[in-house]
């Protein structure tokens, strides 16, 4: 095979006031036809300005150096706009900043497939109800008349696939493909990229942090840090023998799912107690009679299908979504009918950790603003005290003092997730509501942030309702574990009880989707599932 996507000596910079800023420096890899390569590496490192260099998608104030040639012609320099889409397309990481708010999905579909066909409308949107039905949209033909804000965050980032795949391009560059998705989900997606691969031939370049996803997927495997290229490797010698530390350390830092015997301790005190929870929008229930409690200092891990009610539960414990029916008791008090007046102090008491950090940020302050806000907002600081207290926040999450003053757009996806988690923080919250908290992590500085997790969750003894798809997370982390399917909780209890011995077959099916972070046994377990 030869190489249809090369990157020789690429190197890529960013001018800000600080001077010149050096983000990839003399990266070459190349990918062949057909082939999945999966580009890992920290938050930052650089592995996504690589991708977006190829496609012309850096800002004005990028300069970018070497080459970047596609089946031998060269890219740097021209003007992409005729490439993008028909002959390189790209999943990027944030759905909710990449859709355009303003237009039904189906509207989106079907510019994109226009755009670079020959089709009458009429054709394009049956094209888009296919595509959304193929990436596992249920009823896509009543999906495609709505907008981005209707779809759950694992639906929007369907909708981004659906929109990548429209014009079957030969390349595709796949940033955290999966990253908003619920493992069924990602199964299936694994499942229609590899088909795509192995039915059309198409070339996938794969930027991920999930050491999984990258022994179910890839070939090979190339790993960057610090903006430069540490190790290439075939993906099974990697695994096996990795040749560098960082790789070394890249692949202890992975939460494996390895579930140990019940340990069942006296149950702790609900300080969070959910009662027959109901949550209507128009004729659809999305939370159907949830029933939940969270003891003080305990850490409860609500799982599900992107889609299953899941984070709206979490909506409704911060009062950001009111419920149709059924209470919601914080320490004994009923929350649900508080007034807005009435619900402030206790707003202090709950931290909210979102899963998009790109919506969830404000564009037009500094991260240090960011955090600094609910501090303001609740009188706690002031001054040297509220500076000391966001660099203090700051230090917590890894990302240093240095980036106080830039804006989210500056920061890569991680480092904007890390944000989101010290403004949550900052008020020292009784509980706290993680929705995806480290989706968007790499799984070194992952593997750090759960560390901190339960490091903060020792001293101060926060509860935590713990909303993810990534079951290894959760077994690091949880007491207890909710496991919601279509707007019901189908199973809970402890952790070893619902992760080891499931009762219920929607639990087995999420555990037997799970990927498993070696490429050996995940095929292995892959081909007898679908056996």
């Amino acid at each position: 095979m030869s190489e249809l996507l090369s990157f020789t000596d690429l190197e890529v910079s960013f001018h800000g006031e600080d001077g010149e800023v050096e983000a990839v420096r003399g990266v070459s890899f190349g990918v062949e036809a057909g082939e999945v390569l999966a580009v890992v590496g920290e938050s930052g490192s650089g592995k996504s300005v690589t991708a977006m260099a190829a496609l012309g998608l850096l800002p004005p104030t990028a300069r970018v150096r070497g080459s970047i040639a596609l089946d031998g012609v060269e890219l740097v320099g021209r003007d992409l706009r005729a490439v993008r889409g028909k002959d390189v397309a790209m999943i990027f990481q944030e759905p909710m900043t990449s859709l355009n708010p303003v237009f039904t999905v189906g509207w989106q579909l079907v510019e994109a497939i226009r755009l670079h066909t020959d089709t009458t409308r009429r054709s394009a949107r049956a094209r888009a109800v296919e595509l959304l039905g193929l990436v596992g949209i249920p009823e896509p033909e009543h999906r495609v008349r709505q907008y981005p804000h209707q779809l759950s965050g694992g639906q929007r980032q369907r909708v981004m696939i659906a929109m990548a795949l429209a014009c079957e391009p030969e390349v595709l560059i796949a940033d955290e493909p999966t990253t908003a998705l619920d493992v069924t989900v990602q199964a299936e997606i694994l499942a229609v990229l590899r088909d795509l691969r192995d039915r059309l031939g198409m070339t996938i370049l794969l930027i991920t942090h999930d050491m999984g996803v990258v022994a179910d997927m890839a070939d090979r495997v190339v790993v960057v840090h610090r903006g430069e290229v540490v190790e290439q490797a075939e993906v099974r010698e990697l695994f096996q023998a990795p040749r560098e530390d960082y790789t070394r350390s890249l692949l202890a830092a992975v939460p494996r799912l390895e579930v140990g015997s019940a340990e069942p301790g006296a149950p702790a005190e609900p300080l969070l107690r959910v009662e027959d929870l109901v949550v209507t929008y128009g004729s659809h229930r999305a939370v159907d009679g949830v029933t939940l409690e969270v003891g003080r200092g305990e850490v409860v891990a609500l799982v599900g299908e992107s889609g299953s009610g899941k984070s709206t539960v979490g909506r409704c414990v911060a009062r950001l979504v009111t419920p149709t029916a059924g209470r919601v008791l914080l320490d004994g008090q009923d929350i649900g009918r508080l007034s807005a007046r009435a619900l402030r102090p206790i707003r202090r008491d709950i931290g909210f950790v979102f899963q998009d950090p790109g919506s969830s940020l404000d564009p037009r302050m500094t991260i240090a603003e960011s955090i600094a806000e609910p501090l303001r907002l609740h009188r706690v600081a002031e001054g040297k005290a509220l500076d000391e207290r966001v660099d203090h926040l700051l230090d917590a999450v890894e990302l240093g003092t240095a980036r106080r003053q830039r804006y989210p757009h500056e920061l890569s996806g991680g480092q904007r997730q890390r944000v989101s988690i010290a403004r949550a923080l900052a008020l020292s919250p009784r509980m706290l509501i993680a929705d995806e908290p480290t989706s968007a992590l790499d799984v070194s500085v992952q593997d750090a942030v759960l560390e901190l997790f339960r490091e903060l969750q020792a001293e101060l003894n926060f509860s935590c309702l713990f909303i993810s798809h990534d079951l290894a997370v959760v077994n690091q982390l949880a007491h207890r574990v909710a496991v919601m399917h279509r707007g019901e909780v189908v199973e809970q209890g402890e952790k070893a009880q619902v992760l080891g011995s499931p009762r219920h077959d929607y639990t087995r099916r999420l555990l037997e989707a799970a990927p498993v972070p070696d490429p050996v046994q995940q095929r292995a377990r892959r081909s007898v599932l679908s056996g």
